[in-house]
């Protein structure tokens, strides 16, 4: 951490280069005596990043930069403000700290928070940010937090792990076991400091693979914002041997959208299957993750119309619907010559259960993307290929929590 970068000659000069081009500012140079031109725009380079996903640091002033990785692999504040609302009391710690986004967010419902890190230079970083930042009940330590539990005799009322995956694993589906630290291989060691743990991982994670892995998970929440799923939340209390909830939520600037099922009944319950009706349902991507697609149906009294199709219907509206509500103005047979006739030129097309891509769809019948009309090129409850030509149905009231 190199304390000229503070300076306020240095900080001018990155404020007023945010949005210049980096390539140009290498290029041309910086004539600072103790900053390099590449350290100036490696904190212009983060801190550009932090503008959306971290506003409050990006609005304060002489805030510090770690490599612009670190503000990729952190959490939004928006993900990080949720998981805060999920936990309280007197003390969490944090083993797995990286740029303090979390445990900023903690210190606003914990009495004491405890933050390790065990690269040196990111835990001064984050130890200088809180301080800029007006936060006094963060202990910011320079150790990896797996060692500093094994070393200490400390009880927290909970202790936030947030694994991350080893550079030597492939594929998109993988294990804890595959991340560091390997939470399953220390639980004994997490549930000797604490009665409850908070994972957060990937949304890459297989459910049911983490439930194998994992001890007395009592709730998992699925994160989405705007409509793309962020982060899963592994919520675990020593002893507890019931029901796991499943929680999804997908944060949106007008109205958040939340659904709940607990994952035993989903494998007890059977969807009732019909063909399209008035109204189509598509649910957000927090509920596809979940895997709820039973439960939605039976919780919210509408039909599927396949197995495979994630797809819902009904005759009524049903206004608080975790997802896209549609009119139905059409349903044809996956017909060329049926499809050709509509005379479409632009829609907006999703393919669920269907042998061909958006893409080679879009190829066969020449539509554009965009415009008012949605159509869903599926499979009916009759094993039919058809297409359903809908637009956005007319909601009149806000999204509440079902």
């Amino acid at each position: 951490m190199n304390k000229y970068v503070l300076n306020t000659e240095s900080q001018e000069f990155i404020n007023n280069n945010i949005n210049s081009n980096i390539s140009d500012l290498l290029l041309k140079g910086t004539a600072f005596k103790n900053v390099d031109t590449k350290e100036i725009v490696e904190q212009i380079e983060a801190k550009n990043k932090c503008k959306d996903k971290l506003p409050i640091w990006f609005n304060t002033t002489n805030i510090y930069y770690p490599n612009k990785l670190n503000i990729e692999q952190t959490s939004s504040e928006i993900t990080a403000n949720y998981k805060a609302n999920l936990i309280e009391g007197n003390t969490i710690i944090d083993i797995t700290g990286g740029f303090g986004v979390d445990s900023y967010f903690f210190s606003k419902r914990f009495g004491s928070v405890t933050h390790c890190e065990i690269n040196q230079e990111l835990s001064k970083i984050v130890k200088h940010n809180y301080s800029q930042l007006n936060i006094e009940n963060i202990s910011a330590i320079a150790e990896d937090g797996l060692t500093y539990l094994k070393t200490n005799k400390q009880q927290f009322d909970w202790v936030y792990v947030d694994p991350s995956r080893r550079h030597d694993t492939k594929g998109k589906v993988f294990f804890l076991n595959d991340c560091l630290p390997n939470v399953p291989e220390n639980l004994d060691l997490l549930f000797k400091h604490s009665k409850n743990i908070l994972i957060k991982t990937s949304p890459l994670l297989d459910i049911s693979i983490g439930i194998g892995e994992l001890n007395h998970v009592k709730s998992i929440h699925i994160v989405a914002v705007n409509n793309e799923v962020k982060e899963l939340l592994w919520v675990l209390e020593n002893g507890f041997n019931g029901g796991t909830s499943i929680k999804t939520v997908n944060l949106k600037k007008d109205a958040d959208e939340y659904f709940e099922f607990i994952l035993e009944d989903e494998k007890l319950t059977e969807s009732q299957y019909n063909l399209p009706l008035t109204y189509l349902y598509e649910p957000n991507s927090a509920i596809l993750k979940s895997g709820g697609f039973h439960s939605i149906s039976e919780k919210l009294g509408l039909f599927k119309l396949h197995k495979h199709s994630h797809l819902y219907t009904s005759d009524k509206l049903l206004e608080q619907f975790p997802g896209r509500q549609l009119k139905i103005e059409s349903v044809l047979p996956y017909n060329k010559k049926e499809i050709k006739k509509i005379g479409l030129q632009k829609a907006n097309i999703t393919t669920r259960n269907f042998p061909e891509t958006v893409q080679q769809l879009r190829k066969k019948f020449s539509i554009k993307d965009g415009g008012d009309s949605y159509l869903f090129f599926t499979t009916d409850a009759n094993d039919n290929k058809i297409v359903i030509i809908s637009k956005k149905a007319t909601v009149q009231n806000k999204y509440r929590p079902v």
